[in-house]
């Protein structure tokens, strides 16, 4: 029978949770160095956490953190880890430990419920709960022969002004459609975070923009940062106009960033994909892409 046994202290807890990501990012495609740097990148984000051992008979076999806090004017719980330890994995703990978590935050009046995955094999024990976004990454060992003859040429400068429009707008309905956010508050964050990735706008240091064509026709854009983890670029946009999609372009234009990545010295290529794009993360997997780390929720009743 699963039980529940609240920690007294949570460093050693940390240092666990920490250790494990490490030994995910990297299995996921990022370097040691990287993995080392993205977990620092997460550590300010980490709150108090309600930290509880998963108990089997009296032995510690896995960990459960927890925390209800106001998000946007709702009451919102989050687990922040859930993690049972190799030797009992597939016994129901898992499954246990998700049901506690869930009964923890609604007796604080949370709403619902968001989790961040990072282990492949909690996907299943949180099959119920929404995808609103998946982090992705691919070791980048050479540069990639071009794909379908797809090229691409640096933005110009008479270009970026609509681009800017075209991608602020994409970026509000990619968030929309995966339920993070009203379209009210994705805008907002839409003109905060460009604001912020781009103070010196198409001459922000470390960052490219390309226009891809082919057939010497303009058929998208790709905006990639280089140097954003150690040895990692992260490819805020690629974006194939709409006449030109069902063509192969989307995998050509991944072989772009890829190339890109590799001359600016990197050696992985990562970015994000919002929830409710099922062609697209089809299309990542199929290309080698990995789930770095992956948010979902659910409603409480």
């Amino acid at each position: 029978m699963t039980e529940f046994s609240f920690l007294d202290g949570t460093t050693a807890w940390r240092k666990d949770r920490e250790r494990r990501l490490v030994a995910s990012y990297s299995a996921a495609g990022l370097g040691a160095a990287a993995a080392e740097r993205y977990v620092d990148k997460g550590r300010a984000l980490v709150g108090d956490w309600t930290v509880a051992g998963i108990m089997d008979a009296g032995v510690r076999v896995g960990f459960v953190a927890v925390s209800v806090a106001e998000d946007k004017g709702v009451l919102t719980g989050r687990i922040g880890d859930l993690h049972i330890d190799a030797d009992h994995a597939g016994r129901g703990h898992e499954q246990a430990a998700r049901e506690w978590a869930q009964a923890w935050c609604r007796e604080r009046g949370a709403r619902r419920v968001g989790v961040r995955l990072v282990d492949p094999a909690m996907a299943e024990v949180f099959a119920g709960y929404d995808v609103h976004g998946q982090v992705r990454a691919r070791r980048v060992e050479a540069p990639p022969e071009p794909v379908g003859g797809v090229t691409a040429r640096p933005m110009a400068q008479d270009e970026y002004a609509d681009w800017l429009t075209l991608e602020k707008h994409s970026y509000v309905g990619d968030i929309v459609r995966s339920g993070a956010m009203s379209h009210e508050d994705a805008v907002r964050k839409s003109d905060d975070d460009f604001a912020a990735l781009l103070p010196e706008g198409p001459a922000t240091p470390e960052h490219t923009f390309l226009v891809l064509e082919a057939a010497g026709e303009p058929i998208g854009t790709e905006w990639l940062r280089h140097a954003y983890l150690p040895g990692v670029t992260y490819g805020y946009s690629l974006h194939v106009h709409e006449e030109h999609r069902g063509k192969g372009h989307g995998r050509a234009a991944m072989a772009v960033g890829e190339r890109t990545a590799f001359a600016a010295g990197d050696a992985a290529l990562m970015f994000t994909v919002w929830g409710g794009n099922e062609v697209a993360m089809n299309l990542y997997t199929s290309a080698g892409y990995r789930v770095v780390e992956e948010d979902r929720s659910v409603e409480l009743p």
